[in-house]
């Protein structure tokens, strides 16, 4: 965040990698709301958060899938997200995470704290605030849409 001029700051991120670009940016006023600040900089983590691990290589796709299979049917509570993780400790656990290296054992620490993310999210739950903890929160809140991709009418 920086100061532009009395009473406007901006929250500004971009960046661009290989084929990767984003570019996030928000006005901020005196009347704007902090709960429209938290969506931006969620929306910049949860944006960052997957790209991270898909640049080291890590098949993203593989560990997501897998989540699904888990998760699947599964309601939101603390018993079945500890049932769940039982589950993580398993030789088809390891195996898919293997898969998922593409043969870099030093990912392999990586590939399971993506596989532990996306399960606990898979059930609802979450380690830092999402944009949809937001916007069931705080319903007047919109996720702003990506430019160029509008709904068909």
């Amino acid at each position: 965040m920086r100061n532009l001029a009395e009473g406007f700051e901006s929250i500004e991120f971009s960046a661009r990698y290989k084929d990767w670009v984003v570019i996030k940016k928000m006005s901020i006023r005196d009347d704007t709301k902090s709960e429209e600040v938290a969506l931006i900089i969620s929306s910049i983590r949860q944006t960052l958060d997957k790209k991270a691990f898909e640049v080291l290589g890590i098949d993203t796709t593989i560990l997501s899938d897998y989540a699904g299979t888990l998760t699947s049917g599964v309601r939101k509570s603390f018993s079945n997200l500890s049932e769940v993780l039982k589950k993580l400790d398993s030789k088809e656990t390891k195996d898919t995470v293997n898969k998922a290296c593409n043969g870099k054992k030093e990912l392999f620490d990586m590939a399971n704290a993506y596989l532990l993310r996306s399960v606990t999210q898979g059930l609802g739950f979450d380690f830092d605030i999402n944009q949809n903890m937001l916007v069931k929160s705080f319903p007047k809140l919109k996720v702003p849409m990506p430019p160029g991709r509008k709904a068909k009418k």
